[in-house]
């Protein structure tokens, strides 16, 4: 067993956090009583918690940590930039080395004509300042009309009200008052839960074609943009048929509509390519970018917006901005990132290695009694889980009952594996190798029998009727 930091006990730890500490998307009173487990240390793939247990990280944080843990060279980075220039803002016509070069690197990355970088502190502040630039973008070609934003149910764009408001999901939505006004939502193209008896061809398309019918609901002269992630990450890892997103963009095209690539998850590598814009073929407008920007070691997010988007918005005063844009410490952990990331080869790793290797074993996984559908693109899967594999159908429980069990058994077996509802989600490190594929699906499976044999025992292995 690896040695750890000094600490407190771990039931101290657990007690203070319990006593002070709010955590997101959590039942505080709930998690006290069973007490958070404690991470303390990471290196690679791997976490280590406070009794000094290793567990496989599947999910690389929050989609994020995508070169794997403990790089000092962006320690270095950090140190020597705090000490060098520790914090000046862009505001009032001053900007520093960082946030300039850091710029020129996304956009040189960047496919297209995505120039052009509004930086902010993570992707629910980048998704943000989309709503506002998509409009005073319209606002400045002369048509003010044009503020409805359209995103799809399910979605997930950030926790803010405005990023929330643009994320379709419901039990969001039930809390603060959301969606904000001229947000409307359109169903996803989740073909396994949602397709029915059509063909995957088919329900991509007829799921395309609700965006042309809800622009003509609306009026052309009423629509600003539509938003989405390349791949629906935090809904489920959704991957869309193929016929999906070519129709999305000729919607796009034909109706002067900006298309917003939501590429938080997708960006910097995930999908094999250094954006899911360029895995799905499509040209958006703008680009939402965070997470594996910097890895995660530093909160940094952006906007990267088209040479035309970026002329329109440059010729009046766009009265928008946060004090952490281009952060210059974040901003150079960011650049040395990408400089990792560009001389280590990591996008080209997860296209020619760790991607193929990963999906072979991941997609072996479908034969397991529990799993109805496996998806993977890239180094992000997911796992459908199902008491009637030919039926595709949804267990009696109420949704997600399943999958919260499979989550505990993979954090008993040391592996961290989401759930959402009832799928299994991962996004491992993109420096992952494979022989720690080997041991993800290794603990994995060992999870789902273990999920199988409680699902039988318990009388949960029945189906929706």
């Amino acid at each position: 067993m690896p040695a750890i930091t000094n600490h407190m006990p771990t039931a101290e730890l657990q007690a203070l956090d319990a006593a002070h500490h709010m955590h997101p998307f959590t039942n505080n009173d709930e998690l006290a009583a069973k007490g958070a487990r404690v991470i303390t240390r990471a290196k690679g793939v791997y976490l280590t918690d406070s009794e000094g247990v290793e567990i496989l990280d599947g999910m690389a944080g929050l989609w994020c940590v995508n070169i794997g843990y403990g790089r000092e060279e962006l320690a270095d980075v950090a140190s020597r930039q705090m000490r060098e220039l520790p914090y000046y803002n862009t505001f009032f016509q001053t900007t520093h080395v960082p946030a300039i070069a850091l710029a020129a690197k996304i956009a040189e990355k960047a496919p297209g004509d995505l120039n052009h970088v509004f930086f902010a502190s993570g992707g629910s502040e980048a998704n943000d300042t989309n709503i506002r630039m998509v409009r005073a973008y319209w606002q400045a070609k002369g048509k003010p009309g044009k503020s409805i934003i359209i995103s799809r149910k399910n979605a997930y764009h950030g926790t803010s009200m405005g990023s929330a408001s643009l994320g379709g999901m419901s039990a969001m939505h039930a809390q603060g008052g959301m969606p904000i006004p001229d947000i409307h939502h359109i169903n996803q193209p989740y073909w396994w839960g949602e397709g029915g008896d059509t063909a995957p061809e088919d329900f991509g398309l007829a799921r395309a074609q609700e965006l042309e019918a809800a622009i003509l609901q609306y009026g052309e002269d009423k629509v600003a943009a539509f938003i989405a992630e390349p791949i629906q990450g935090a809904g489920g890892v959704i991957v869309p048929p193929a016929t999906y997103w070519p129709e999305i963009q000729r919607i796009c095209d034909k109706y002067e509509i900006l298309l917003i690539a939501d590429e938080v998850i997708c960006g910097f590598g995930r999908t094999g390519n250094w954006f899911g814009s360029e895995t799905m073929g499509i040209r958006p407008d703008i680009m939402t970018i965070a997470k594996g920007l910097s890895s995660g070691y530093q909160p940094i997010g952006g906007s990267i917006v088209t040479d035309e988007v970026a002329a329109v918005l440059d010729s009046i005063e766009f009265n928008h901005g946060y004090t952490y844009s281009g952060h210059p410490v974040a901003a150079a952990v960011a650049l040395e990132n990408i400089r990792i990331m560009e001389e280590e080869g990591i996008v080209e790793h997860v296209r020619d290695v760790i991607a193929p290797y990963l999906a072979e074993k991941w997609t072996a996984l479908a034969d397991h009694p529990l799993v109805g559908d496996t998806s993977i693109v890239g180094m992000m899967g997911s796992l459908a889980l199902t008491p009637d594999k030919a039926a595709r159908a949804k267990f009696a429980s109420e949704a997600g009952t399943i999958g919260y069990i499979c989550r505990e058994r993979c954090f008993a077996n040391n592996l961290v594996m989401r759930h959402v509802g009832d799928r299994m989600i991962i996004s491992p490190p993109l420096v992952m190798t494979p022989g720690e594929a080997d041991i993800l699906i290794e603990r994995a499976t060992r999870a789902l029998d273990e999920t199988y044999a409680r699902v039988k025992d318990e009388g949960l292995l029945k189906a929706a009727s």
